[in-house]
């Protein structure tokens, strides 16, 4: 792979300046799972595996098993490697020539890999549909203006800025998946549930509750892989989840922090934990009343004691988040103001918005032990300044389906936890004014917001990216809109014998990356 001046100054922004823990990688011992099947759990059901229209890291982790991008993360640095490119190279900050490997076939009989399928792969995020609706995830391409094809197997990504964020956001990750032109066609762009790639694996079993299954694809072109087959078992709780470690039903789990050191002792087991770069809120939906008053938000902020959650919810082992990004980034604000619980002033405010008398609203959250004690903690906090609240708690499809055709629209008050990634403009994307109606639950739009977020992206001077997120970050707080929890911890249990890939996010798992002797 072509490694020139330009792209690491490029990367720089991303890994050298503050980006999260390096990818975690033991040395690889003896088989654990049985006939070479390797069960992991994970914390939810897929819901949609389309690339553009992903719901978040669960689906990710199968997308990048099997569909191929022209580079894939490189476990153990903070780099990538090729994965369906021959060579790819950085020409300037707003060329990028690519060449594929030759031989490259889509699962399902759709033909080769071919710089078409790269072409249609990318521009779909920049060309909204018929109905003009863009992808969920359309922000990652931002910066694209359009792909050339120069040949059958070669051709040039063509910027319309610069962009730090582009290789660690679109290319290495969902975003960069290279999806079959002629598959999406033939099944009317509906590949939410029929993923068709040419990476190592192909799902060949999707039972919602039960699990999903990932065989090894035997058209595959790469190196062989580590297990014949991966099964993914959802279950939302740890709790859950550890019983069935502990009761040899799975291979890796991510477990409670507080419970490394006693599943450790557990023969043939290993544990690993790493600090988080994602971001836990909760917050109003600012176009309903009387969350669209400013006193009213305030007066919310106040009222809740995010020690006491951090206390109840997660034993006291998570750090405490003052604004969206997580120390190890760049444009880490680490003079955010604190916001103490203070039950008077909160009253006052009320007060002032004529709300003295107290009202009612609702909480929605992921229905999962942690969500809950969080939501119940928010409950008694709110009594006590008069505002009774209903905890709205949901399954992850109903969870999830809000960020859908502007379903978000009706909530009042919603608990959320997003992954992150190693660019501060993937975390703060989801809040810019085009996301109201699909990520942005708060509805919160600000111009200021969005231009200096389109800045930071198309600047590759660190010092300067920093200086505006930082910016970015006080908008936020100034609106009130957020109250932010934790940025996470993550613990994990395996058997000696699994050598994990696991992503800084801690919910990114390189499933492919998985190695047994």
């Amino acid at each position: 792979m072509t490694m020139d001046v330009t792209r690491r100054q490029l990367l720089r922004s991303a890994a050298a300046l503050g980006a999260a823990a390096p990818f975690i990688g033991m040395a690889p011992g003896a088989v654990s799972a049985q006939d070479g099947r390797l069960v992991v759990r994970m914390d939810r059901d897929l819901q949609n595996l389309d690339p553009g229209n992903r719901t978040g890291p669960a689906e990710v982790n199968v997308i990048l098993a099997v569909c191929q991008g022209l580079v894939k993360p490189k476990i153990g640095a903070l780099d990538y490697e090729l994965d369906a490119a021959a060579s790819i190279e950085q020409v300037d900050p707003k060329l990028i020539e690519f060449t594929l490997k030759e031989g490259l076939e889509f699962t399902g009989g759709y033909g080769p890999l071919t710089a078409e399928d790269v072409k249609f792969s990318f521009e779909r995020f920049i060309k909204p549909d018929a109905g003009g609706k863009k992808v969920a995830f359309a922000d990652d391409w931002a910066a694209l203006d359009h792909v050339e094809v120069t040949g059958p197997l070669s051709g040039r990504i063509h910027l319309k800025q610069p962009s730090a964020a582009l290789w660690s956001v679109a290319l290495a990750d969902g975003s960069g998946a290279i999806i079959s032109r002629k598959a999406f066609e033939a099944l009317d762009g509906k590949i939410q549930g029929t993923p068709i790639g040419s990476g190592p694996y192909m799902l060949s079993e999707a039972s919602p509750g039960s699990q999903f299954v990932l065989k090894a694809n035997p058209g595959y072109s790469g190196s062989a892989q580590h297990f014949a087959e991966i099964v993914l078992k959802p279950i939302p709780e740890l709790k859950t989840a550890e019983l069935a470690f502990l009761g040899n039903e799975l291979d890796f789990t991510e477990i409670s922090p507080i419970r490394m050191a006693e599943i450790g002792k557990t023969a043939n087991t290993r544990t690993v934990s790493q600090s988080g770069i994602d971001y836990v809120w909760f917050g109003p939906n600012i176009a309903r009343a009387p969350f669209d008053k400013l006193e009213v938000r305030q007066a919310l902020r106040m009222a809740v004691d995010v020690d006491a959650i951090l206390a109840g919810a997660y034993n006291g082992l998570a750090p405490r988040a003052n604004a969206i990004l997580a120390p190890e980034l760049l444009g880490y604000w680490k003079d955010a103001p604190v916001h103490r619980r203070d039950v008077d002033g909160a009253m006052a405010l009320l007060e002032k918005a004529g709300l003295g008398s107290g009202f009612r609203t609702r909480l929605t959250i992921l229905n999962n032990a942690r969500n809950q004690a969080i939501a119940t903690i928010i409950q008694a906090n709110l009594a006590e300044v008069g505002i009774e609240l209903e905890i709205d708690a949901r399954g992850g499809g109903s969870y999830w389906s809000l960020g859908e055709n502007d379903a978000s629209r009706d909530l009042e008050l919603s608990l959320v936890e997003y992954p992150g990634k190693t660019d501060p403009g993937f975390q703060l994307q989801w809040f810019t004014t085009s996301q109201i109606g699909l990520w942005n639950w708060q509805r919160w739009g600000n111009a200021e917001f969005d231009s200096l977020h389109a800045r930071a992206g198309a600047d590759t001077d660190p010092a300067a990216r920093a200086a505006m997120y930082v910016e970015m970050q006080k908008l936020m707080d100034e609106s009130a809109a957020f109250i932010w929890i934790t940025n996470n911890v993550y613990a994990f249990a395996m058997r000696e014998t699994v050598t994990p890939a696991i992503l800084p996010s801690g919910a990114n798992l390189i499933l492919q990356d998985f190695r047994q002797a």
